[in-house]
């Protein structure tokens, strides 16, 4: 009887293709994960420190609804300072619930039924449930090995049609690591323009990025009123479990999204915003020291993927490996879930990442290298099994 209780568009969503991975490892013991996508680095302690100190002060209370005039004026100095972006802080931002609440905010404020959203695949698994939820159509739009997995204008354009209302760029990229240049935007903005598709371009592993600096697409004035960045301090500062994003808009969107955000969720947690002040003004150097940890642990875990049988490319950003494994006959979700019970390591099948994942697993290397060293004695007795 409860199940007809429902809403239709809720029930098109499908349960997470990562979580299942998780239940099964938590009931093992001994088990190797690099499956999450978390820095295993504590939050820097002057981070922590600004936290601290506001709850010393008694500062607990709701702040404004967008978050703290600070917060965003570190947000706008800290695009400015990293990316050459410009927005303002008064018109332009919103401070959101981590970037999940920025994803669902999008969809809500900008879909109607029907309307038909382009989502490159393989792609982070949480776009297509908000798309889903709000009763939009997602049109996935396949990326390649052999392209480094980018985006390419003739693969845009065929996917265009009148129903397309949004575009999501993620990159760097979860899952496969790929980037896009400034030469690589540059051949699709004018097709963006063209059609006039709004464009929501997640760029949380921004910091993340191993080749030259990242560029947002941000930067082009052309579309700019046309994009929402949104970005956060979870991966650059180690903050995941406090919880703050932000979107930068157009100041008609960012008030359409507080109508929104006004209702459902009042503010972003106060001490929170204290901390990513903080970080935002304060964490360059200690951003920028993860970040070449993180690079020394690509370059061990590439090398011996691909000396064990897990061919990979290079990724030139985030923290993730997407390693084929077609070489071994299983597909993903079979060889992901083999290796939990046979080797007893969590890495996540691509298919989680859409139906263009299939052949290809996630491997994370945001844990320690003695973690990695580990898993990947592991991961190659498993293969030596299977051959």
């Amino acid at each position: 009887m409860i199940e007809n209780k429902f809403s239709k568009l809720v029930q098109n969503v499908k349960p997470s293709g990562i979580a299942a991975f998780f239940e099964i490892a938590s009931s093992l013991e001994d088990v190797v994960s690099l499956a999450i996508g978390e820095p295993d680095f504590d939050t820097p302690w002057h981070i922590r420190e600004a936290a601290i100190h506001a709850i010393s002060r008694g500062n607990t209370f709701y702040t404004p609804n967008g978050g703290f005039k600070e917060l965003k004026e570190a947000v706008c100095n800290y695009l400015y300072r990293r990316f050459n972006v410009t927005y303002k802080p008064e018109e332009n931002v919103i401070i959101t619930v981590g970037c999940s609440e920025a994803i669902d905010l999008t969809m809500r404020v900008l879909l109607d039924p029907e309307d038909e959203v382009i989502i490159p695949s393989p792609g982070y698994a949480a776009y297509e449930p908000c798309v889903l939820a709000c009763g939009g159509k997602v049109v996935a739009l396949p990326l390649v090995e052999e392209n480094r997995f980018k985006l390419t204008a003739e693969k845009l354009e065929a996917m265009i049609t009148p129903k397309t209302k949004l575009l999501i760029l993620n990159f760097p990229s979860n899952p496969t690591g790929g980037i896009m240049t400034k030469e690589d935007y540059e051949k699709i903005v004018p097709v963006i323009k063209k059609h006039g598709i709004m464009v929501l371009a997640d760029e949380i592993y921004g910091e993340l990025t191993y080749v030259g600096k990242h560029y947002s697409i941000a930067s082009f004035e052309e579309i700019k009123d046309q994009v929402i960045l949104m970005n956060g301090v979870s991966k650059a500062y180690s903050m995941t479990g406090w919880r703050i994003g932000f979107i930068c808009a157009h100041k008609d969107v960012i008030k359409m999204m507080g109508r929104i955000h006004d209702n459902a969720i009042l503010c972003a947690p106060t001490i929170s915003q204290y901390a990513a002040i903080e970080a935002l003004n304060n964490g360059d150097k200690v951003s920028e020291e993860m970040k070449v940890s993180f690079e020394q642990r690509r370059n061990y875990i590439v090398s011996e993927c691909n000396r064990i049988g897990l061919p990979c490319f290079m990724p030139e950003g985030a923290f993730y490996v997407f390693a084929n494994i077609t070489s071994t006959g299983l597909s993903s979700e079979e060889f992901a879930s083999r290796l939990i019970n046979e080797a007893k390591v969590v890495v996540v099948p691509g298919t989680a990442f859409g139906d263009h994942g299939e052949g290809f697993i996630r491997i994370s290397y945001s844990y320690s290298i003695e973690e990695i060293k580990e898993a990947i004695i592991r991961m190659e007795e498993f293969l030596r099994k299977l051959s």
